[in-house]
């Protein structure tokens, strides 16, 4: 299977230490998170700590359909966060079907 370029960016993250990955992680950072990403298969609690962490950091929130842990390479990984601005935009401006922008809507 071939990568997008938003796992590519995403691994670009990881090499330069610019992602947080998991929700312990994600709670120790006082500020500079840009993109919160969640994979599709998350829990329901996970999901609205996305949500809670986007609010947090003022950050738009992405949602991950095609696994996050196979993204980031770590086993059973739900929830990222990007540190670096200029990676989170790259992100947000080449999502595809497998990555989209949470715009809100109903919580089931």
């Amino acid at each position: 299977m071939a990568k997008s370029k938003v796992d590519a960016y995403i691994g670009f993250c990881i090499r330069a230490r610019k992602i947080a990955l998991g929700s312990g992680a994600i709670a120790t950072q006082r500020g500079g998170v840009h993109l919160v990403i969640v994979c599709s298969s998350a829990a329901k609690n996970t999901f609205k700590l996305a949500l809670k962490y986007k609010n947090r950091f003022s950050c738009p929130l992405m949602i991950c359909n095609c696994g996050l842990e196979n993204a980031v390479n770590k086993p059973d990984c739900k929830i990222a966060a990007v540190k670096d601005e200029h990676l989170a935009k790259a992100i947000i401006a080449n999502a595809c079907e497998e990555y989209e922008i949470y715009a809100g809507g109903v919580e089931n």
